[in-house]
């Protein structure tokens, strides 16, 4: 804390020119870094660029419907955008309305946070069936997000199968399965809320490649869904055997959630309830099997290997076993897009080039497009404050304040020409008020609008 005290009145003594930063992207990691920029530095000036007319990011249509409670960061987030030295940018998209190369020319600073959209592939025969559906997608078609607004989802079959065992197959596996009155009292769009509501799939297998100690749910997730009303979890016993043996070892969090999964698999739930969880282990997707639609999967099984039994990789036993189903939903993992074309890019792991945040001279990278997809929001909220620490140091330490620069207004002449429709935060707040009043004339707290013309239209109201 004295280091960064020091720093800053280092900086008011050397800098006389006001430093104008731009960050690309308005979710968490934006938010947070913009959050401790303006503690560490003063005078600022800092924009936050949104390729949509509404900001938040993942807060906005990532967190599940049901997790109101998650999203109260949005109160935070709104203090920070109403700052007088802070200024949000709606609808103007890197890489199209404004270039890379033309924000280095009017910021001294640009942080890339726009996060990790696009989903990892299965790579197997099959994937490109219809009702073979990403989990962002659906993601998306629930949570508002415009792209995925007319999703075509099946939902008349009985049975769904999702690859993966993160927090967002399981997320999605609690929507697909939750009671529909109690979606009815959340911010779920109403497209998705009419599908559900009409949907026959009363079983949905979670499955991943490796064992129960190696799960990427957290404890929170699972406990909702042992608890979900009209809903049993069935485990495979054989799944379990010798995971009790490890529990010693295991540090604190792995070892609540293993001792939660052993008591489940222990209380063998009783059935009669209309609808099953199913997670399975040890299985990895060979092939989706159908015609005009899915029809079942062939599932490869696995045995661990590797001396660090949290570490383990999983390698076909040759043994296989087919799994009936109407529905396959891949949840393995996101990655970002290169905005730009001149942004360093690894194409494989799907991130942005960095070394320790930094791209660039005056060009940093946080969140998922940095770090990839881990974490929940907190762990985004560690980096994008680290983040913002490098930045206030390489400022002096990297002159990148010799030159006045002609920030915002700069790139709005740019975007003018372009007849560009930029949303201020005052435009946001009028779509803010309009969903909240939709969502009210429904008992909902928010019918969020999906259509990018009719939030511009409100914003512009």
């Amino acid at each position: 804390m004295k280091k960064f005290h020091m720093i800053k009145r280092l900086f008011s003594a050397q800098i006389s020119i006001k430093p104008k930063i731009c960050i690309v992207g308005s979710g968490p990691a934006g938010f947070y870094a913009a959050q401790h920029l303006l503690k560490k530095l003063d005078p600022i000036q800092i924009d936050i660029y949104e390729r949509l007319p509404v900001p938040f990011g993942l807060v906005r249509f990532g967190v599940a419907p049901d997790h109101p409670e998650v999203k109260n960061v949005i109160n935070t987030f709104t203090k920070t955008a109403q700052h007088p030295n802070v200024r949000f940018v709606g609808n103007v998209n890197l890489g199209t309305d404004v270039t890379l190369e033309q924000l280095k020319q009017a910021y001294h600073i640009i942080l890339l946070t726009y996060g990790a959209d696009q989903s990892r592939k299965l790579g197997i025969p099959g994937e490109n069936f219809p009702n073979c559906i990403e989990a962002r997608n659906i993601v998306g078609w629930y949570n508002g997000t415009p792209w995925d607004a007319n999703l075509q989802i099946d939902l008349s079959g009985d049975t769904a199968v999702i690859f993966g065992q993160g927090n967002v197959a399981i997320d999605v596996a609690r929507i697909l399965l939750s009671p529909i009155d109690e979606l009815r009292k959340t911010d779920i769009t109403q497209h998705a809320l009419d599908a559900i509501s009409t949907s026959k799939t009363k079983t949905v297998y979670l499955i991943g490649r490796r064992g129960p100690l190696q799960a990427a749910f957290t404890i929170k997730e699972l406990r909702e869904m042992l608890k979900l009303p009209g809903c049993t979890t069935v485990w495979r016993p054989a799944d379990f055997e010798g995971i009790s043996d490890h529990l010693p070892q295991l540090a604190r969090p792995k070892k609540r959630i293993t001792e939660l999964m052993l008591k489940s698999v222990e209380e063998r739930q009783s059935s009669g309830k209309d609808k099953e969880f199913r997670p399975i282990f040890f299985r990895s997707p060979l092939e989706i099997v159908g015609e005009n639609k899915v029809k079942s999967v062939i599932l490869g099984q696995n045995e661990l290997v590797g001396d660090d039994f949290l570490k383990q990789t999983a390698v076909p036993t040759g043994v296989q076993e087919t799994l009936n189903c109407d529905l396959v939903i891949p949840s393995i993992g996101y990655k970002a897009r290169q905005a730009d074309e001149v942004l360093p890019f690894d194409d494989k792991r799907g991130i942005i080039k960095h070394l320790r945040s930094r791209v660039d001279k005056g060009l940093y990278v946080s969140g998922w497009l940095g770090t990839g997809p881990t974490g929940v929001i907190l762990s985004t909220m560690g980096n994008a404050f680290e983040v913002a620490n490098i930045i206030v140091e390489d400022m002096v330490k990297e002159k990148l304040l010799d030159v006045e620069k002609g920030g915002f207004q700069e790139i709005e002449n740019n975007l003018k020409i372009q007849n560009m429709q930029v949303v201020s935060w005052g435009d946001w707040q009028k779509i803010d008020k309009y969903e909240q009043a939709e969502g009210a004339k429904l008992g909902k707290p928010r019918e969020k609008i999906i259509d990018i013309s009719k939030m511009l239209e409100v914003a512009a109201s």
